[in-house]
């Protein structure tokens, strides 16, 4: 019914490549993601299999059919990949994404340290099955990295064959590009969207002034990521100025 108002921002339809929405599943049940299909399937792009869940939910092959028939992509979250590398058990990995009818894979080393050089060879190999998505950044709040190195790590990682590269936040939005009160780093995201195509990178946001402060900046498409399932229609009033918080962005 967007007809009816004018002057709201043009979404692309999906699929699409930028405008990403991607959600955190940290365990939904059949019915509950049955019900977020119903209700938001047009407004989200991917789904995320949160850290180690997909191990443990029921009926995860069931749930997983369902979200990929409605046009969304899914993928295991990236601290599950990392479990298996820490392991040495990469081929393990590669049956268990067969066993689930995976397509897409996420690379990240946020709890474990590895050298980028190696990720970027996983990167690489991971590529020729899968649409892989990277994610730089430690879950650790007491290690930083530097400004150049995030710019750096993410053209490798692009180069090495990564679809999109995700910027590391947490489902609490207190690590990587944010301070650990949820603050900004205003500095470091101007740096990386200068000298990285913004359509390449999905920004992890799960707090309402994170997405706020993206969409001001960015624009309504931007890509973001670790929404709640009970944002998605919140974050979509957002792009489109729906919301005191973006109300002025598009009379």
């Amino acid at each position: 019914m967007l007809e009816f108002l004018k002057n709201i921002p043009k979404r692309p339809a999906k699929p699409r490549s930028n405008g990403l929405t991607m959600i955190m599943d940290k365990g939904l049940s059949l019915n509950e993601a049955e019900n977020m299909i119903v209700l938001k399937s047009e407004l989200t792009d991917i789904v995320k299999l949160g850290f180690g869940t997909s191990l443990l939910t029921r009926n995860i092959d069931k749930k997983i059919s369902l979200y990929r028939e409605a046009g969304i992509d899914v993928y295991t979250g990236g601290t599950l990949f990392e479990a298996f590398i820490v392991r040495n058990q990469l081929d393990d990995f590669y049956r268990l994404m067969d066993k689930l009818k995976l397509e897409m894979v996420e690379v990240s080393d946020g709890c474990i340290q590895m050298e980028h050089e190696k990720k970027c060879e996983l990167i690489h190999k991971l590529s020729k099955d899968f649409k892989v998505i990277s994610e730089i950044g430690s879950k650790d709040e007491s290690l930083t990295i530097e400004d150049d190195k995030w710019v750096s790590y993410m053209k490798k990682e692009l180069e090495a064959g990564s679809w999109k590269v995700i910027a590391e936040a947490r489902e609490g939005g207190n690590v990587g590009m944010f301070e650990t009160d949820g603050e900004i780093k205003e500095q470091l995201i101007k740096k990386i969207t200068k000298e990285i195509d913004e359509s390449n990178i999905l920004w992890e946001a799960p707090l309402k002034k994170q997405q706020v402060w993206f969409i001001n900046e960015l624009g309504a498409n931007v890509n973001l990521g670790n929404i709640s399932p009970n944002s998605i229609i919140s974050l979509e009033c957002l792009r489109l100025g729906l919301r005191g918080d973006t109300f002025d962005n598009y009379i």
